[in-house]
């Protein structure tokens, strides 16, 4: 682990301390690492330096506009290379909220989340990225997750990696 010092005036220092407390970080490090995790990871997006990324998009939908659900259901299905998981919640008797985990290409991940937000129906949507890093390997996978265990295959297949 690399070590640095930095210097702050009083008045920043009290109120990054309370920051910590509020947040409930262990340390100052802790606090800054994160901080600069958040600030790394949107350098990168807004440079578009993020090939890859995992993602979570969240958006409240009212069920009853006309075939939406329906309409909804379609576009995770023709890309469910991207699509991962999908959590469905009953907020009330009019709204949903959903929250759908992706990964893949950035670009591709950006534009079926845009593409979802802007369906008639869908409000309070939100997209939240990280970047990762993709690799396709093969190696062997064990069904009870022990390596060398019976069962276990060789298969080749995508893993994301978050960055930073």
């Amino acid at each position: 682990m690399e070590r640095f010092t930095i210097s702050l005036d009083e008045d920043l220092a009290r109120a990054f301390d309370a920051l910590i407390l509020a947040r409930g970080y262990s340390n100052r490090s802790e606090a800054v690492r994160d901080i600069l995790r958040t600030h790394v990871e949107a350098s990168r997006l807004a440079r578009e330096d993020a090939p890859h990324c995992i993602a979570n998009l969240s958006y409240v939908y009212d069920h009853h506009e006309r075939e939406l659900a329906e309409r909804v259901t379609h576009a995770q299905h023709e890309h469910h290379d991207l699509c991962v998981a999908t959590l469905h919640a009953h907020l009330d008797h009019d709204n949903c909220m959903e929250s759908v985990i992706l990964r893949g290409a950035t670009g591709a991940v950006r534009a079926f989340a845009e593409a979802l937000m802007a369906k008639p129906g869908v409000r309070h949507g939100a997209l939240n990225l990280v970047t990762a890093d993709c690799r396709s390997t093969p190696h062997v996978h064990a069904h009870d997750g022990r390596p060398g265990a019976e069962g276990a295959s060789s298969v080749s297949h995508v893993h994301y990696r978050p960055r930073s």
